[in-house]
């Protein structure tokens, strides 16, 4: 089975996405750990524009499947409703993670960048729901990170399989049958 393939912006956006979102998973799980002073506040600084700049790629990337649908699956039906049931959770993980960490960073007192630009806070300081915020951000993001995990899963099973799947989100191509 080797399937339609997806369009070229389509596989752009998901991987610059993929990119993005797992240096985003570890710069955040590396990041607590920094002492206070420069490198750290670099650091927390980036993570929140890639952060906000996920948002923006997530907004474009509906846009553009609304646009422009995917390709009908070749798979069985439990694989089919497992693959939806993971996308809608991935989707899911891709707005709540980056809008937690802006809602944690909108009641905070540190100001909140998009690489340099100041952007409007939704709040003000507030140490309680700066913590509810962060805390959400927190388990989205090991959400998030588990479910990474079980679409890399299902891409590796499709690679081993060698049943076309993984060729219609790849570039060129790589993975022939």
């Amino acid at each position: 089975m080797s399937g339609t393939r997806y369009s070229l912006p389509a596989i752009i956006l998901h991987w610059a996405m993929a990119v993005i979102v797992c240096w985003l998973l570890w710069r955040g799980w590396t990041m607590i750990d920094l002492p206070k002073g420069a490198e750290r506040t670099a650091a927390y600084s980036l993570h929140k524009s890639f952060g906000l700049l996920v948002l923006l790629l997530l907004a474009i990337r509906l846009a553009w499947r609304r646009r422009e649908p995917p390709p009908p699956l070749t798979v069985s039906d439990w694989e089919a409703k497992l693959a939806h049931l993971t996308h809608h959770a991935l989707y899911a993980f891709l707005l709540l993670a980056p809008l937690a960490g802006y809602l944690a960073s909108s009641f905070s007192s540190y100001p909140l960048k998009f690489f340099g630009l100041e952007v409007l806070k939704a709040g003000w300081p507030d140490e309680g729901l700066n913590g509810v915020f962060k805390l959400l951000h927190v388990a989205a993001a090991w959400g998030g990170a588990g479910l990474v995990a079980l679409h890399v899963a299902g891409a590796a099973k499709h690679a081993i399989q060698r049943d076309g799947t993984l060729r219609r989100m790849l570039p060129g191509k790589l993975f022939r049958n």
